[in-house]
Order: structure tokens, then C-alpha cells, then sequence
């Protein structure tokens, strides 16, 4: 992927969620519309369901409930925040340094072990939120 493809698509999708975060904070549990569409189809969780909740709960100050709900919310959360900045930054002083670290981030999670051991982190998170009755 290009620097411009990425940088594009990073803000795109920040830009996007900080909407999504904003129009969700008068989500309630009581609420029937359901965004996950695995949940909708299947009834089951996905392994990224409660990730908008655990936002929320992050930005109330809350973190132990945030990772209880789920963890992926605060790497999620980081990486809105980060991404778009440290993009900006780099437009402004004409640098490649987002792109080259995720250049260098892509080369370790191509590597076997590491996708093994990340994709049975993501399996164990989607147990956990089964198991939580998500």
C-alpha cells in the first residue's frame, strides 16, 4: 500500500469512527438496534463486540471496566488518537515516519509465529466475549 493509500485510509477511518463514537454516547443497553452484524445473523458475538462500550468506558475515565469489556477498545482508542496526529505531523514536516514504522510492523506480523500467537489472541477474545454473554 502507498504512503498517500494508507495515510487516506487511516484518516478516513478515524474521521469515521470519532463520528460513530459521538452519535453512540446516547447508545443504552436497552436499545434494540444492534451494529455487529455476526451478532444480528448469529445471535454470537464477534470478537470486536463491546469495543464502542469499552470506548465509552475509557473516555468516563473508567479503564478496568474498559478492559473488562473489551481490550481491543483501548488499542482501538490509542490508535484514533495517535494515527491521525502522528500522520498530520509527518505531513507537515514532509516525513515518512508513520509510514516506515508500519512498513517495519507489517514485516513482524507477516512473520508465522507472531500471526499465530495474535490470532489466537483475537480467538481468545471472542471466547471471553461468548463466554461474558455479549
Amino acid at each position: 500500500m502507498t504512503k498517500i493509500k494508507l495515510y487516506l485510509l487511516l484518516i478516513v477511518a478515524c474521521l469515521s469512527g470519532f463520528l460513530y463514537f459521538i452519535y453512540s454516547i446516547n447508545y443504552s443497553e436497552s436499545s434494540h438496534f444492534k451494529v455487529c452484524i455476526i451478532k444480528n445473523l448469529t445471535g454470537y458475538p464477534c470478537p470486536s463486540c463491546g469495543t464502542t462500550r469499552a470506548i465509552q468506558l475509557l473516555f468516563h475515565g473508567k479503564i478496568v471496566d474498559s478492559l473488562k469489556m473489551n481490550p481491543f477498545g483501548i488499542i482501538v482508542a490509542m490508535l484514533m488518537i495517535i494515527a491521525p496526529l502522528w500522520i498530520v505531523l509527518d505531513l507537515i514536516f514532509k516525513k515518512e515516519t508513520f509510514y516506515s514504522n508500519y512498513k517495519k510492523a507489517e514485516t513482524i506480523v507477516r512473520i508465522r509465529w507472531v500471526a499465530i500467537f495474535l490470532i489466537v489472541l483475537v480467538i481468545l477474545n471472542w471466547i471471553w466475549n461468548i463466554k461474558k454473554g455479549l
